[in-house]
């Protein structure tokens, strides 16, 4: 496996994890668990956005890696 795929592997994951983290704040009623649940979301975002920024620059170095 390519670190291209690797990476792109790890932010569907991540993405995948951040959605569950918005569905437990949405579904809990416990304040301090909503909390959490939505400042870890709000982390893992961040994340997410640094990685798609890698996977641009990763494609645009190695074009064949473009779409996978």
């Amino acid at each position: 496996m390519t670190v291209a795929s690797q990476v792109k592997q790890t932010l569907a994951s991540l993405k995948s994890a951040q959605a569950n983290l918005e569905t437990f704040a949405l579904n809990t009623q416990n304040k301090n668990a909503k909390q959490t649940y939505t400042q870890a979301a709000q982390s893992t975002q961040s994340i997410i956005n640094t990685l798609e920024k890698r996977v641009n620059e990763i494609e645009k170095e190695e074009p064949q890696y473009k779409g996978f």
